[in-house]
């Protein structure tokens, strides 16, 4: 009997031409001289080095900006401090100098309490007729009479007239005081603002400088890129005129190799393009298979024909049998009959 081959599965198909396209596309990107390459992005890679530079740049410029505050925070804080310092020295100074005029030992009124008995050492008590500070009647004070009441009142008016004008001298003071810081205060304000507007100018400067030196070195950096890859271009072109000339004297392409023919996905298949045909002992394996198949053809055929002769010569056997039994029936009847003839 003839084999049958039985039909082939659709999806292995597919899969196979997806595996057949995949070895093309593989074979034209490796195999080709003229568009083979390093599969490298050289336009991300520009873009992540420009944006890394861009970054660095960005967060120096942030970095100088928060040390010019700094150093103006810096400044502001010494010169307040300084403010301080004098203002204070200044208040010491007045206050030792009020002390000095106007809280002299002798010019005060109060009862000391550590030197309670002041007046009787000023005015001792009379201790005899000798005595300078009395007279000869010796006598102090007399009732009714009050030696120094025109001193008291003068002294009270004078207290009171200098408790009227402290508040005064103390406000006109603060007031001094108080335009004196706002006039500092404006000063250094005028001064934290010029500064202010120096470093302005002097970062305006540098972000310039700096952009300008960026510019010039992206410039130079694109141009000694350009260079070399004009320079990478025409060395590959040279390796690939080489590489071209050098292939097919090189290469098994022109060679009787059989080993480069398998093909690595599938083992059981050959590549078109470097096959030269089959080896001796492929074709004495496939001559052997066709002679092993032919043997068998040829047994089943002769099989197959023994079997039909003897389904063909199987009603001449039933046909002569027969025959045989009439002969044998007709004999056995005409046995009888004159068996019976005899008998009667």
């Amino acid at each position: 009997m003839d084999k049958v081959d039985p039909a082939p599965d659709p999806k292995e198909v597919t899969a196979l031409k997806s595996r057949r396209t995949q070895e093309m596309e593989q074979q034209s990107r490796f195999y080709t001289v003229w568009t083979r390459g390093m599969q490298v992005d050289v336009k991300a890679l520009n873009s992540q080095v420009e944006e890394e530079k861009l970054r660095k740049a960005k967060k120096q410029s942030k970095m100088a900006a928060y040390g010019t505050n700094q150093v103006r925070y810096d400044m502001v804080a010494k010169m307040l401090e300084k403010e301080q310092a004098e203002r204070t020295r200044r208040l010491a100074k007045k206050m030792q100098e009020f002390r000095k005029q106007k809280q002299q030992l002798k010019k005060r009124h109060e009862l000391h309490f550590w030197n309670s008995d002041q007046f009787q050492r000023e005015f001792p008590a009379l201790l005899g007729d000798n005595v300078p500070y009395w007279g000869p009647a010796s006598l102090q004070c007399f009732s009714e009479e009050d030696l120094e009441r025109t001193t008291c009142l003068r002294m009270q008016q004078e207290e009171f007239m200098h408790s009227l004008e402290r508040p005064l001298q103390k406000q006109q003071q603060a007031r001094v005081e108080e335009n004196h810081a706002d006039t500092l205060s404006e000063q250094l304000r005028l001064a934290a603002d010029l500064q202010a507007t120096q470093l302005a100018k002097l970062e305006e400067c540098c972000r310039k400088a700096i952009m300008y030196a960026t510019a010039k070195a992206n410039k130079a950096q694109a141009a000694k890129m350009a260079k070399q890859q004009q320079h990478c271009e025409h060395q590959h072109q040279q390796e690939a005129n080489v590489m071209e000339i050098q292939n097919p004297t090189t290469s098994d392409l022109l060679t009787d190799n059989p080993q480069v023919a398998p093909n690595p996905m599938a083992p059981h298949r050959v590549l078109p393009y470097p096959w030269k045909g089959m080896t001796p002992e492929q074709r004495a394996t496939i001559r052997k298979v066709q002679e092993v198949q032919h043997h068998e053809k040829e047994t089943q055929r002769q099989t197959k024909q023994a079997l039909d002769t003897k389904r063909e010569s199987q009603p001449v056997y039933v046909a002569q049998a027969a025959v045989e039994l009439e002969e044998q029936e007709r004999e056995l009847c005409t046995k009888f009959w004159r068996a019976l003839s005899s008998f009667n």
